[in-house]
């Protein structure tokens, strides 16, 4: 049943059919031509129950939060504080733009948010300082696959959720890998720089303006801290973490900054609603096929074939590696993983590889399928917020793209990168 679902699964995604209603279809015609009515039943019914969760309630109020603070100009004090540490560089709007995507990372945990949020201010502010526009946008989407990587993360709860991992432990893991990301992102903008010649910003600002910077972005800064602090401490769980985020962000809106109004909040609900809605019909929609794939023992035959393979896992990590940065370039990272996850994360976890780790290997390297021709979501989101060509932005990325695949691979092959954090800790073994 697998290997008949992907070809119809990839055939209904090119006739233009939503992903949510291809992860629907194709399992229900293969069940009904195999004469399976029974499962049909279970397999609709399983929608709803996958997103009948109260880990995934985190989903939606992350969601919210980032909408609250980006209309709060949290976001424009974020891209501020960053130009005063780094905008003199050679380069430096580059730069800015990367370390805004790592600020903004700890708000949203989104990387289209990102691309959208920074990129409306950055791409035009580049292209005034004298970079090309493909370039502006290229940097700007692969910065902001940093987004789902530094916690707080959509992705990582959806994993955490389908894999039954602990959302803290993935959060912490994932520090370290999302700072990697921004300073090879950065070294790589530093070589172009000097070779290519970038802008340099006519202002150097003074270490007045920098404390000034620094205290607009203050609370805004605090988000990550709370957050990531009220989980470890015990305080609340990642779910009332998120609610946590909401409420922190109405309350710097509207009675700190100001910046925030009451008639603002319809507009942000609906956009924040609309947003959620889409990724729990995915994770729905995918937990419902990760039910019939069960039935059909696709597991122990997928294991059974990897194996087969090769006993080494060093081997079949790059291997896997493979598979996922090739399914990462056609499909979204939350359905990728409900799919993927069970199927992979037992066969690695049995040859000895630690389900944290293997869970930000695959989390990352699916992230990064964001940016990657030629249907990575955050491209096209880049080029409507640029108007420049998709074709000419995935050009553009490909040096960017190199420095991330670097990334993935330090990632699997020392685990410390991204275990250190969560063992000192106490989240994993």
């Amino acid at each position: 049943m697998l290997i008949w679902f992907l070809p119809l699964f990839l055939v209904f995604l090119m006739v233009g059919l939503p992903v949510f209603f291809a992860l629907i279809a194709a399992p229900g015609i293969l069940l009904l031509l195999n004469g399976q009515e029974k499962d049909l039943t279970l397999l609709y019914r399983n929608v709803y129950n996958g997103m009948d969760s109260f880990p995934l309630m985190a989903i939606p109020f992350f969601m919210l939060a980032g909408e609250l603070m980006n209309r709060g100009g949290i976001t424009m004090r974020l891209v501020e504080f960053s130009q005063a540490l780094m905008g003199h560089l050679r380069g430096g709007l580059a730069h800015v733009n990367i370390l805004s995507s790592m600020l903004f990372a700890g708000l949203s945990g989104s990387a289209v948010a990102d691309t959208s949020a920074l990129g409306s201010m950055l791409i035009p502010a580049m292209e005034k300082q004298g970079y090309t526009r493909r370039f502006a946008a290229a940097i700007t989407a692969a910065s902001s696959v940093i987004g789902p990587i530094i916690p707080p993360s959509g992705i990582m709860i959806i994993y955490a959720y389908v894999m039954g991992e602990s959302v803290a432990a993935l959060f912490l893991a994932g520090i370290v890998p999302g700072v990697l990301v921004g300073v090879g992102l950065m070294l790589m903008v530093k070589l172009m720089a000097d070779r290519y010649d970038f802008p340099v910003a006519s202002k150097k600002y003074t270490w007045t303006e920098r404390g000034q910077a620094s205290l607009k972005a203050f609370f805004p800064l605090m988000t990550p801290v709370i957050i990531l602090g009220g989980i470890l401490a015990g305080v609340f769980t990642p779910t009332e973490a998120a609610s946590v985020a909401v409420a922190y962000a109405l309350i710097v809106g509207f009675f700190v900054l100001r910046t925030l109004k009451v008639s603002d909040l319809p507009d942000i609900l609906g956009k924040a609603g609309l947003t959620s809605a889409v990724v729990l019909l995915l994770v729905g929609a995918a937990m419902a096929f990760k039910t019939v794939v069960s039935l059909s023992h696709a597991p122990e035959i997928m294991a059974e074939f990897v194996l087969g393979l090769s006993s080494n896992p060093l081997i079949l990590l790059f291997l896997i590696n493979l598979l996922l940065f090739v399914v990462g370039m056609f499909l979204d990272a939350g359905p990728a993983i409900i799919i993927l996850g069970p199927i992979l994360g037992p066969i690695f976890i049995d040859l000895g590889v630690d389900p944290i780790h293997f869970a930000i290997i695959m989390s990352v390297n699916l992230t990064v399928g964001l940016a990657t021709p030629p249907m990575g979501l955050v491209l096209f989101v880049a080029s409507s917020v640029s108007g420049e060509r998709v074709e000419s932005i995935s050009r553009a990325v490909l040096p960017f793209l190199a420095v991330e695949i670097l990334v993935i691979f330090l990632i699997t092959y020392f685990p410390a990168i991204s275990m250190t954090i969560p063992q000192l800790t106490g989240f994993a073994n």
